[in-house]
């Protein structure tokens, strides 16, 4: 069995190699969009670009630029699903140390609505082990929950030994949709804010990892993740009366959680702001962010040989049309 510490962490050497063709590319998009011949744009030097001036006078070419070089750049699909993969071969590696070592882990994962949460929470349980990772995605409470103690229906969700569970919203609904939408008195707010610390610096006391990420996303992009919802019939379910409203209370929203924060982001179990904008970005730089939060080994095993399969003897597999088949409707003819 080859055991060897792993210290994860997103190589962006590779992707170095392709920035200057990106910001080519997204030069040329930009020229496009203000005029400017795209073909000549992308290839112009200094001494061309002085002969540009004369004929655009510079000021579509220098917008253009500026506005490429002021966005993202964004890596290549290639190379995202290259990472992609490479760190999900960890996380498998990861939860599995978490069983052998009988480790107890929580992640919660909050943010404004449209941020990529539910992307990256799929992109980590891809090919991790349903008994071994969990996720919690629990909805609004019933009328006998909202009698409970706050914490008390997030308890039984908690990790045992040898779990790992991934909060898809969490208590924290208290300190933002249930205090912007007024779900909540103030004084129910308020004991939220003075208790949450101390539920979760008991949670740590008693074994269990607490990582908390907060997916942050510009008001532009989440408009633009909006739109897209709402044109794309396989996404439109997504797109909840709550999230519009949300749409129309973004400052309040940003207060909550400013107000959240300076409550909760506590040294047993930080805030870590993931900058959302990117999807991709987000999804690698988070997930490289929790391999480095847990220490663990590779139990990897070494490759086995399949054993060979006995032989049948006097069995014999009973025939197709002595079972009730689904309809073979693949392949068609097309």
């Amino acid at each position: 069995m080859r055991r060897g510490r792993v210290h994860a962490r997103l190589d962006l050497t590779a992707g170095q190699a392709h920035a200057e063709d990106m910001v080519q590319q997204r030069i040329q998009a930009c020229c496009m969009n203000s005029g400017v011949e795209p073909v000549r744009a992308v290839a112009l030097g200094e001494g061309d670009m002085k002969k540009s001036k004369k004929r655009t006078g510079g000021t579509a070419l220098q917008s253009a630029t500026a506005e490429a070089q002021d966005r993202p750049r964004k890596i290549k699909n290639k190379y995202y699903e290259q990472e992609l993969f490479r760190l999900q071969l960890e996380l498998v590696k990861m939860h599995e140390w978490i069983k052998h070592e009988g480790l107890k882990v929580v992640v919660i994962f909050e943010g404004r609505d449209a941020a990529g949460k539910g992307g990256v929470i799929k992109r980590i349980n891809q090919h991790l082990s349903p008994r071994i990772c969990r996720v919690v995605a629990l909805p609004a409470p019933t009328e006998r929950e909202q009698t409970q103690w706050y914490f008390q229906r997030y308890v039984p969700h908690l990790p045992a030994a040898g779990e790992m569970v991934l909060f898809d919203r969490s208590w924290y609904n208290r300190a933002g949709v249930e205090r912007v939408m007024g779900f909540c008195t103030e004084e129910e707010h308020r004991e939220f804010l003075r208790s949450c610390p101390e539920f979760e610096r008991m949670l740590v006391r008693s074994g269990i990892k607490v990582i908390k990420y907060w997916f942050s996303v510009s008001d532009e992009e989440q408009e633009k993740r909006f739109q897209s919802r709402l044109q794309q019939e396989h996404k439109r379910w997504k797109l909840s009366p709550m999230d519009l409203e949300s749409r129309r209370r973004w400052v309040e929203y940003s207060r909550a959680k400013d107000e959240n924060f300076a409550h909760t982001d506590i040294k047993q179990a930080p805030w870590y702001v993931v900058d959302a904008d990117v999807k991709k970005h987000a999804r690698l730089n988070c997930i490289s962010h929790l391999l480095s939060q847990i220490p663990y080994e590779d139990l990897t095993p070494e490759p086995i040989e399949l054993p060979q399969r006995t032989e049948a003897g006097a069995y014999v597999r009973p025939p197709f049309s002595d079972q009730t088949m689904v309809p073979p409707i693949y392949p068609d003819d097309e």
